[in-house]
């Protein structure tokens, strides 16, 4: 076994939590012990540069270190439904999505598997873009040591408020951790590059998800990134939100956004000034879109 391997799993500091569950014999935080996976296909629902045409190759990882109530995909993110793989199988993974002529191999969830991932990249490298998908809580260190293995950070910056972040996903500490994430994610990968078909190879996009009742809390998101990372961010604002797991114990947030509320956000967005953004159809906050966790592909 590695040493990277041998540190994650007896020691667990591979999020924030820092839950030090050995997790060769008992789930972490995040709800798994060793390298899961739920689900593999070729998704076309990411943001253009991501899907393209074929699609981005995605791997859901189960479990999830952030665990917010208001879920969609709660299925592996609390109940960890999945396929326990080895390393050398998602090897062969991300080989099999590269023959289907993927754009990018798309990692969701990645975080309680980062060190068997990064064993899995040094064994094969794919020659398509390797996308970290992330709740956005992350530690520095940990993004440090993706700097020679990720092409894309796909990041969340969910919250700015503490007691926002607490009551919806039991990180009282989100922005402080998830911010100097992102600042981390930007010195890694310094520009956004794209090939001639405006299929992204290098960068970071930021989505945020607009919640009912939490413009305010959108608005300062927004003033965060023009004042740290500058005019030139990609930013992805999502209106995709529906009620979902156990939303309904929360009233603020137990229906669905209003398109008065999205507007408001992406108004900000243009008037601070943004150059590059992408904005969804409110038609999205619909369940349909989320998918079926089948072992599909794994």
């Amino acid at each position: 076994m590695k040493n990277s391997e041998i540190f994650q799993l007896t020691k667990c500091e591979s999020c924030p939590r820092k839950c030090g569950i050995n997790r060769n014999e008992k789930n972490g935080f995040c709800g798994v012990k060793k390298l899961k996976v739920a689900k593999v296909y070729l998704h076309k629902w990411e943001e253009p540069p991501i899907s393209g045409t074929n699609g981005s190759g995605t791997i859901f990882f189960s479990g999830c270190n952030l665990k917010c109530v208001y879920c969609q995909n709660s299925e592996i993110s609390f109940g960890a439904v999945g396929k326990e793989i080895t390393v050398e199988r998602l090897v062969e993974i991300f080989k099999e999505l590269e023959l289907k002529k993927a754009h990018n191999i798309n990692l969701v969830t990645p975080t309680p598997h980062v060190f068997e991932i990064i064993e899995a990249l040094k064994i094969y490298k794919p020659k398509i873009p390797i996308v970290y998908n992330t709740s956005g809580y992350e530690s520095e260190e940990i993004i440090k040591l993706l700097k020679d293995y990720v092409d894309i950070y796909l990041t969340d910056l969910k919250y700015y408020d503490k007691k926002l972040s607490k009551t919806l996903s039991g990180a009282e500490n989100y922005f402080e951790v998830a911010t100097k994430a992102i600042l981390q994610m930007r010195k890694n990968q310094p520009k956004d590059v794209f090939d001639d078909n405006g299929i992204m190879q290098k960068g970071v996009i930021i989505r945020h998800l607009v919640l009912p009742s939490c413009t305010n809390d959108s608005v300062k998101i927004l003033d965060w990134i023009f004042n740290n990372l500058g005019d030139n961010t990609i930013i992805s604002i999502m209106g995709q939100y529906v009620p979902c797991f156990k939303a309904n114990g929360y009233d603020f947030i137990n229906k669905k956004l209003k398109p008065i509320e999205y507007k408001r956000v992406v108004n900000y967005f243009n008037l601070l000034g943004f150059k590059n953004g992408f904005m969804q159809s409110l038609d999205s906050a619909s369940d349909e879109y989320i998918p079926s966790f089948d072992l599909e592909g794994v």
